[in-house]
């Protein structure tokens, strides 16, 4: 019963740590990515699609992206959509292509990001703590059930803080290889 738990906990731990990473996907470094625009969401015939699954996404040069539409009629949809997102860029458009230049980032706006990445960090902290707690909470019912003894239950935490301090590392090794991303010029 417990290995299962452990089981558990270790699936949503490492849920946690892809979201976080995918979210970071997100994040803009001095170098252009897919990642940056491919989870947008494009008005396509009244509903809302993500722009991976209406265009192709290459990075031509270091800090161009190029997206070619499946559906040239999409384009002014795309179009539309990168210039009403967060992202803070102007859409070049020929008519068949958008070509995105990404200008380099200035040290405020570098600053700006790696105080983002620092929350998004501390938001998956709090998340892998929030399994901790609910798993700890599972396990002290279990024994007050009487379906695991006083001291299974102590090996258990122990086993418990041991994930819980792993993932927490990968947190932070995460968080520094992004804000490294960003700092770079």
């Amino acid at each position: 019963m417990i290995k299962e738990t452990l089981v558990e906990t270790e699936t949503r731990m490492k849920g946690a740590i892809q979201a976080l990473e995918d979210d970071l996907a997100g994040v803009r470094t001095g170098r252009a990515s897919p990642a940056l625009v491919d989870r947008l969401q494009i008005e396509y015939y009244g509903a809302f699609t993500p722009l991976m699954q209406l265009a192709s996404i290459s990075i031509p040069e270091a800090r161009q992206i190029l997206i070619k539409p499946y559906d040239a009629s999409s384009i002014k949809a795309i179009e539309k959509a990168i210039l009403a997102s967060e992202l803070g860029l102007n859409p070049n458009n020929d008519g068949k292509t958008i070509r995105l230049n990404l200008p380099p980032l200035t040290e405020e706006r570098r600053r700006d990001l790696v105080k983002f990445v620092h929350g998004r960090l501390e938001e998956s902290r709090v998340s892998i703590r929030n399994v901790r707690r609910d798993i700890i909470k599972d396990l002290k019912e279990y024994e007050h059930e009487k379906l695991i003894t006083e001291d299974d239950l102590k090996k258990a935490e122990e086993e418990l803080q041991k994930l819980t301090d792993r993932y927490i590392q990968q947190i932070e090794q995460t968080g520094q290889r992004k804000e490294k991303d960003i700092m770079e010029v």
